[in-house]
């Protein structure tokens, strides 16, 4: 039976605070599920070479990629300055999407509508959205005839806590859709794994720079947002929509 590991990231904020503020009131989850094996002999040794190919460092130091610092030019990311280099480093690592195999699940929830649905009894938002994956990942995995766990950026102390707790209420007690058992038949773990990026995670990496456009895709399709301009992160949408068709893509409110 194949294994299965599903890497999470969020792309905005998770409170219900200014939610008026357009940047602030959509939350999105991305996961990014690999199969084991294929992730520890060629996804994760692809990636490294990908990122020492444009980025050479020294191994004991490794270079992580964070969306922000590319954008921001950042550390090692200063070189993308020069527009060779930038146009090198986008080439190359589209063909590395183009060929990896993963699939790409994204949740987004309107936390003003949601809020303004259910008052003080609004759950919360990144919980929410872990259990609309959860139940997307359990599907994939059924399809497949496969199991997996699921581990997620971490974001530190009680934070982190309450999402391992917020897992651990769906292994035990299921979602409004799917029962217990189904989740505990397929969720190769009852416990959430919870990680960094700076531990040089190739699977939370890909999450990182692919939550935003994944978020930003979904929210213009569905007219809540104007289309975004032409863009790095624009073409990164085109080939959700061309090779990855946003498996379990959904918008709630």
């Amino acid at each position: 039976m194949k294994r299965y590991r599903l890497y999470i990231d969020e792309s905005g904020d998770h409170t219900y605070k200014n939610l008026e503020d357009i940047n602030r009131r959509y939350l999105g989850l991305t996961g990014i599920a690999i199969e084991s094996d294929y992730y520890r002999l060629k996804f994760q040794p692809q990636l490294e070479a990908l990122k020492q190919s444009h980025f050479p460092h020294n191994p004991d130091e490794p270079v992580i990629l964070h969306r922000e610092d590319i954008i921001n030019r950042r550390h090692a990311f200063g070189v993308l300055d020069n527009t060779d280099c930038n146009a090198a480093w986008e080439k190359d690592f589209m063909e590395f999407m183009r060929t990896s195999q993963f699939e790409l699940f994204t949740a987004v929830i309107d936390k003003k509508a949601h809020r303004d649905r259910y008052g003080d009894a609004a759950i919360h938002p990144y919980h929410l959205c872990l259990a609309f994956l959860l139940e997307r990942y359990r599907g994939y995995l059924r399809y497949n005839h496969a199991k997996g766990d699921v581990l997620a950026e971490g974001r530190g102390g009680k934070e982190d806590l309450a999402l391992k707790e917020a897992y651990q209420y769906v292994w035990e007690h299921g979602t409004y859709y799917i029962p217990t058992q189904e989740f505990q038949k397929i969720l190769s773990s009852k416990e959430l794994k919870v990680k960094y990026k700076s531990q040089n995670i190739a699977g939370l990496q890909l999450a990182d720079l692919l939550a935003h456009p994944s978020k930003l895709y979904i929210l213009s399709s569905q007219g809540r947002i104007p289309p975004s301009p032409p863009s790095f992160g624009t073409r990164l949408a085109k080939m959700f929509r061309g090779k990855y068709n946003l498996y379990g893509q959904k918008l709630f409110d």
